[in-house]
């Protein structure tokens, strides 16, 4: 009985945008991994990842949402154990160590870490309300919470996924409810500390230089492409290009020249919104983009309507996490952002991201599909 209505619950719209949203993925990873004796290995190990990640996100409706949460303390431990032994025994790959090897697969554990992460603080939250909003003095085992993991993505080094620990994390505070005094101290302590690291030399100095030299490159980059557009500004740029050369309706499929061609680096991992937007137009890219805010809205709604705060706020750190994903995945191929590789959810290669993604897509069904419900 419970399970009827429970599939009778499930928002099939919802659903039928994120298949939307993976088939658009596959099509793009296809075309940008093609070879000339055809489809490559990396497009069958996606078609794979996507058809196991459709399974994890039906099976994760089948627990209720708040048994997820009692549990979200050991995933918690689990993710940040993970990020231990990758520090230990991770694989290495292009000047970064992120990855734990499992045979001819590798497990990438920032990627949980994320996930694990708004659940754990999700739950903290929920479990100790404050009248009024929390102050800063209350946010000391949240903060610890973030530290951990955030320490040891940024030794591996993966500046981009610990920005994304530290912003969607801030994202579940405000959630939570934070006074307006605490963000006021929190904005003028963050300005005195840009002040300090700006415009004292010394301190200027060796900030910049305890950045490894890539990340001090892609800052170099954004901030004057055009200064060594063979080099370091060379990504942006042919992200840029391809974008703007796909015009209005695209080149067609498999047609683009700075895909196809392999002038556009990463391009079915950090690059692939670049790959649609040369190939499928401005008209593509955009349908891409309103299917993505459709359903960002559709979950905002879902957090929304939760029926408890622990909902509300597993709900809501997941949309924030996958919106702040999209924005910064599209800003960077439009040269609006700067290269940090981030994935674009359900769309770029890469077998851990779309588990992760598709696990946290289940939870935000599964909350959807139980605000009607009256027992569980």
């Amino acid at each position: 009985m419970l399970e009827r209505r429970l599939l009778t619950n499930v928002p099939w719209s919802m659903v039928a945008l994120v298949l939307g949203i993976a088939l658009f993925g596959l099509s793009a990873v296809y075309s940008a991994t093609y070879t000339p004796t055809g489809p490559s290995s990396l497009f069958t190990k996606q078609l794979i990842w996507v058809g196991l990640g459709i399974i994890v996100m039906f099976m994760a409706l089948i627990p209720d949402y708040h048994t997820v949460s009692r549990y979200a303390y050991v995933l918690y431990a689990l993710s940040v154990l993970f990020l231990v032994l990758v520090a230990i025994i991770g694989r290495t790959g292009m000047g970064a160590q992120r990855w734990l090897p499992l045979g001819p697969f590798a497990f990438q554990p920032s990627e949980f870490a994320k996930l694990s992460l708004v659940l754990a603080l999700a739950r903290y939250f929920a479990e100790d309300p404050r009248q009024g909003g929390y102050t800063l003095r209350d946010l000391g085992i949240p903060a610890a919470m973030v530290a951990v993991p955030l320490v040891l993505v940024l030794k591996q080094p993966d500046l981009g996924t610990a920005l994304m620990l530290l912003f969607t994390s801030t994202l579940v505070v405000i959630l939570a409810g934070i006074r307006l005094r605490s963000i006021v101290s929190i904005a003028v302590i963050g300005a005195m500390v840009a002040s300090f690291v700006f415009l004292v030399p010394p301190v200027r100095h060796k900030i910049w230089t305890s950045l490894k030299p890539y990340q001090q490159k892609r800052i170099k980059a954004f901030l004057d492409p055009a200064s060594d557009p063979l080099g370091s500004g060379y990504h942006a740029t042919q992200a840029k290009i391809a974008v703007g050369s796909g015009q209005t309706t695209g080149k067609g499929f498999r047609k683009g020249t700075q895909s196809q061609m392999a002038f556009l680096p990463e391009r079915h991992t950090d690059f692939i919104f670049a790959v649609i937007a040369e190939e499928r137009g401005f008209l593509g890219a955009s349908l891409l983009i309103v299917i993505y805010v459709v359903f960002l809205l559709t979950g905002v709604e879902a957090a929304k309507n939760a029926k408890d705060k622990i909902g509300a706020l597993m709900a809501g750190g997941i949309v924030s996490m996958l919106s702040l994903y999209v924005c910064i995945n599209v800003g960077m191929a439009a040269g609006i952002l700067p290269v940090v590789g981030v994935p674009l959810p359900l769309v770029s290669y890469g077998g851990t991201s779309i588990i992760t993604t598709f696990l946290a897509i289940g939870l935000l069904l599964n909350i959807r599909s139980r605000r009607f419900m009256l027992f569980y």
